[in-house]
Order: structure tokens, then sequence, then C-alpha cells
């Protein structure tokens, strides 16, 4: 048996050198190999390469070009570019980095200093869209996304959606190469080349504009983000031409960047709300339903007002009404003579029971003659293609406005006609209310319980353990999923469903979103994150771990679709053919065989992890150790096994 060797580097080098020899001697003529050559003296072995002189040579561009080389590019146009996008104000720019825009990708770096706008490094462009989401959920103001077209805008293009749906404006920059005599011979610059980019998404944005020219892109970067500003607000594309970008600026002196001035909101009109303002104080049962209605702490201040000044109960409002108040849901529809709806997009869904049996029809949950009056921007901007509006709700008035502007005028006019008699009547019937969520809230406390020290753990207990560890801290929780008992008593507690456009694989990104934003803040974020979703977009944890981003993440583990499993189990009990193999793990739904390992996912990408936690007695050491890590600066993680729902 031969004797194994190892091969170390001079070995190796050696060896290629006498095999590039014997290659060399086979293609020498015979009479040149046959002459006499005088006997070289050995040469001196050769430094080694670094990996540094490997990488240029291998990629010469880098190296620096001489001035007079007639390569240099003093002012290029994307410097220019850099200046457009700082007058607006971004704090963040997200991308996933493509040579398409390698030009003003350089210009932010260098040029911009990687300030206003800060670069933010995503793996994935659906997560760059969705951070922007959640940020601005968080902090109400846009923050600006990079692409390229088509493979990024194609990825980026589910949580364009998601802006969409959510009523978003996020700013989504869009590299291509219009002019073909600019592409490079390669599939990077021809492959990564459309003449219309925006036709991608240009249902799902507000406005969108392809600039051919520095003052092109100059005015309408300035027009797209005033619009996605204006209420209904929504997501702005603009194309930025990669090789405009890269050519120098021949006209810098010419160029101006327009000043900025953002439309007011419209506010409803005065007659109009005068007659909605009687029709409220004569109703014996009026009821608010809240949607989107504030953008930040005013606007949720200004709803409470008009709930207690007519002593009605909210529903909805989510983020925008404080969950313990007492008029914070209680509602009874059956017995409401007055709705007032605000920015609720599914009005019809929230008035009517819908039966989803093989023949489906709906019925009314009000009682015949029920004043319905709506307050709304959306009605001021739809498109047709993409229906994410809810079915057609027929209403006895309806005001285009902002409701959170219209709100001050709407309150005062209710207030000059409240009489002495009508505001004891008011007291009364709010008295009655704050019994109702006194009672409702007991009971929540009971049906908690429910299931308690069951393992896997259930999704009441775990969502209570993280409460009474963070409650007296000042924290804040990001994504869809929360608690009736949990108490939100700040606007910014609750980031709420930023808007995934009904997919999975959203939430993830916009939690991370909405923790940069509190970032600043020093605030103690928390999520809890399904599994199904995680699994879409897990390279966002990267994203977070690398930016320093703070926050907890407790996964709701239940290995599985639970969404489509109850919705298998539907079809199958309508056709009589029982939900026994459901208890096995059907295929398609369940996520096992292997289980995934959530904290071994993320100690990958340097957060803090434990898990799988399957017994609830060992849950709250473990929130107290990952909580620790948090307050220290760090992403951490905790895999919980939970039950079904």
């Amino acid at each position: 048996m031969a004797k194994a060797t190892h091969l170390d580097r001079r070995g190796f080098l050696k060896g290629a050198a006498l095999g590039a020899a014997a290659g060399a001697t086979t293609i020498v003529s015979a009479p040149l190999a046959a002459a006499a050559t005088p006997k070289a003296e050995s040469a001196p072995e050769a430094p080694p390469l670094s990996p540094l002189i490997t990488g240029q040579a291998l990629a010469t561009e880098t190296a620096p070009l001489p001035e007079d080389a007639g390569f240099v590019v003093n002012d290029p146009g994307s410097d220019f570019m850099v200046d457009v996008i700082k007058s607006l104000g971004f704090e963040y720019i997200a991308s996933n980095p493509s040579s398409s825009f390698r030009g003003i990708h350089e210009s932010f770096l260098h040029y911009g200093s990687n300030k206003g706008p800060e670069w933010i490094t995503c793996l994935h462009e659906e997560v760059s869209v969705n951070i922007a989401n959640g940020y601005y959920a968080v902090e109400g103001k846009p923050m600006a996304v990079m692409t390229f077209a088509p493979c990024g805008m194609m990825h980026a293009s589910m949580g364009i959606l998601g802006s969409f749906v959510g009523h978003i404006p996020t700013f989504v920059l869009c590299s291509s190469i219009l002019d073909a005599v600019e592409r490079r011979p390669s599939t990077d610059w021809w492959e990564h080349a459309v003449m219309d980019p925006a036709a991608m998404v240009r249902d799902i944005t507000k406005w969108d504009d392809t600039p051919v020219s520095l003052q092109h892109f100059a005015e309408s970067s300035v027009r797209a983000y005033k619009m996605a500003m204006t209420e209904p607000r929504g997501p702005v594309m603009i194309v930025v031409d990669g090789g405009m970008a890269e050519k120098p600026n021949p006209n810098h002196s010419k160029l101006h960047i327009p000043k900025l001035t953002l439309d007011t909101p419209p506010v409803g009109d005065p007659n109009a709300i005068a007659e909605l303002a009687k029709w409220l104080v004569a109703a014996e049962n009026p009821v608010i339903v809240a949607g989107d209605v504030a953008s930040g702490e005013e606007g949720s201040k200004l709803l409470v007002e008009l709930a207690e000044t007519l002593q009605a109960p909210v529903m909805g409002g989510g983020r925008s009404m404080p969950n313990h108040h007492p008029l914070a849901g209680g509602a009874n529809l059956g017995t409401a003579d007055m709705i007032l709806a605000l920015n609720e997009i599914s009005l019809f869904n929230v008035l009517n029971d819908y039966r989803d049996q093989a023949v489906r029809y709906s019925t009314p949950r009000l009682k015949p003659g029920t004043k319905i009056v709506t307050i709304s921007s959306y009605d001021l901007f739809q498109k047709s293609n993409y229906q994410a509006v809810d079915r057609f709700q027929e209403v006895d008035m309806a005001i285009a406005g902002d409701p959170e502007a219209t709100l001050p005028s709407l309150i005062e006019a209710c207030k000059k006609l409240i009489t002495a008699d009508k505001r004891t009547a008011y007291d009364a019937r709010g008295k009655r209310f704050a019994s109702a969520w006194a009672q409702a809230h007991e009971r929540a406390k009971v049906e908690c319980t429910y299931g308690w020290d069951a393992s896997p753990i259930s999704t009441q207990r775990l969502s209570m353990e993280l409460y009474d560890v963070i409650k007296d801290k000042d924290w804040a929780l990001v994504g869809p999923n929360s608690n009736r008992l949990w108490n939100f008593d700040k606007f910014y507690r609750r980031q709420g469903d930023v808007g995934s456009g009904g997919g999975v694989g959203g939430d993830f990104p916009c939690t991370i979103g909405g923790a940069l934003a509190h970032k600043k803040h020093g605030r103690l974020v928390v999520s809890m994150q399904k599994d199904g979703d995680m699994m879409f977009v897990n390279n966002a944890m990267w994203t977070a771990v690398h930016h320093k981003i703070p926050m907890l993440i407790v996964m709701l583990n239940n290995r599985a679709y639970h969404q489509e499993v109850m919705h298998l189990q539907r079809m199958a009990n309508r056709r009589q053919r029982g939900v026994e193999s459901f208890a096995m793990g059907a295929p398609g739904v369940f996520i096992r065989e292997p289980n995934i390992d959530f904290a071994m996912l993320a100690k990958s990408m340097g957060a803090y992890a434990e898990g799988p936690i399957s017994n609830p007695n060992d849950l709250r050491p473990a929130l107290l150790r990952a909580v620790e890590q948090v307050e220290k600066g760090q992403v951490a993680l905790l895999d919980t096994i939970t039950q079904p729902r």
C-alpha cells in the first residue's frame, strides 16, 4: 500500500511548475529541443501571492487610475442624485446590492458619507421593502429602498404590494440601463435591462416616473415624495438610469433641487360634518368603527376625545385606540342606531356575518334603519386590478377626507349640540360600557388560563409570561400578534399589522423595520414571530444582527401553516372525509421531519438564541436571560414550541 503523504504549499507549487514544464515540452519542435542550451542558474523562490494581489489581478477595474487616463469621473451624475435624495430627509435606505446601480451606490457611500440616509444591507429585496414598511409604521415617515430591474423588482414586488395595501409611502428607487449602447456586453446589464421597469408594479404603486435627465430626476423625486405622503398615502417609484448615474455631470451649475412642500391632509366638507354631528348627538346607541385613523399619538388622542364626548364604544382602531380604555370594544352592533366608520377598508366584513359553506351567504348584523356614515380618504384613490377594498357596503353619507384631520371639527360640532340632559344620558351610557369592559377583561383572564401548563406551550401563556417580564420597562411590540390583556397605553407600543398584502414572509422584516425606528429611543422591542413566515425571509436575521438592531424574537413555532390546516379540515368536514389524517401531519401544510432548529439558525447569523423550549416552566428564566441580552444591544431569539392556536 502506498504511503499517504501530505501535500503542502511548497509541494503543490513545485508540482504545478513541473506540470507546466511538461506541458511546454510537448509542443516544442524537435530541432529546437535538440539545440544545446546554457545551464540556467537556479532562480530564487517567488514571493507568495497575497489575496489582495490575486484579487487585483482578477479585477483590474479596482486598481487606481491615473488622472490623465481619460477614465476618471470627477463629478458623476449619481452624486447629484444623492443630493436630491438627501434633500428629502430619509434616515435610511435599504437594499440588496446590484451592479446595475453601482454608480449611485458608490455615491451614497463616499460622496454621501453613508449618512442621511444610512445604507441598510439586506439579503433579499422583499426584505428591503418590508423593513421600510415596518419603519414607517413606527416612525411615521418614509424610508427609501434601492433595487434593480427586472430580477430585484420581481423580488421586491411582494413587499411593494404590502406597501400598497397598507397605504405606506415607501420610496422605491429602481435601476435600469435604458440606452442599449450604454449596456455592458454581459448578462448583468442586458438581462437586467427593462424599457419600462415601473410597469412591473404600476398597479400597486401610487405614482412612478423614468427620468431622462438629472434635472428631471430632481423634480420627479420631489414630486414622488410629495405624492407618496399625500392622503391616502402609498408607495412610489423612480427609475434610476444606470448610465446617467455613471456619466460625468456636464452642467452641475444649472441643476436645481426643488423645494419640498407637502400637501395638508384633506378635511371633510363642513356642511356634511355639521349634519353628521346632529346624527351622532341624536343617536341612542352610536358605534364608532375605527380603521387606520391615527398617524401618531395626537391622532389617537382625538379618537379618544370623540369617543368620550359621545360616550360611544369604538370597534377596532388598532393602535389608534388604547385597548384598556373602557370604551374600547364592547359594541353591540345589533342595537346600534348609528355607525360612524373612519378609514375602515373592510366595513362590509365588520357589519355583516359571513357564512363560509358550500353555499356562501352574508347576513347583516345591524337592525333595519341604522344610519351608516363614513369618513375616509381611501375613496380618493383606488386602482382596479388589485382590489384590496372588500365588498361594497351601502352607506347613508360618505364624507371624503382624512379622519384625523377631520376629527377636530367633528368633535367641536358635537360639543356645541350636547345639552345637559344629553350629557347625563351619555354618562350613564359610558358607565354601562365601562362595566361591560371590566367583565370582558375578567373573562379574558380566565380564558387565558386554559391549558396553562400544557406542553407544547399555550400561546396565551407564552404571551402573558412575555408581558410580565417586560411590562415595567419602556417596551414596544412589533408585528401583528398581540393580546388584549397587554396594556397598550401608548401609541408606539403597538406596531400592528403593517400590511403584507396577504402573503407570508412580510411580518419578520416589518418587525425589524419597526425595531430600527425604535432603536434611537432606546426602547425594549419584542415580537412574537410565526415559524412559517420566518422561513420565507429568515435571512433578515442577519440584517438585524449586522446593523445592531436590538430586539427579542419569540417564536410561535407550531411546526405548521396552521391556518391552511384549518382550511383543509373545513374542506374535509364539508365532504365528510374526516380529519384524522391531520393529526398525523398531512402533506403540504406541516413543517416537520425535520423540525427546524430556529435557535441554531439564529446563532449561525450571530444572534443570541435558546431553544427549542416546550416546557412552560422553562419560559420565564429563558425570557429573563434573553431580555438581558437585548438590553445589552443584542438580537435574541427564543424558539418556543407552541399549541396550534
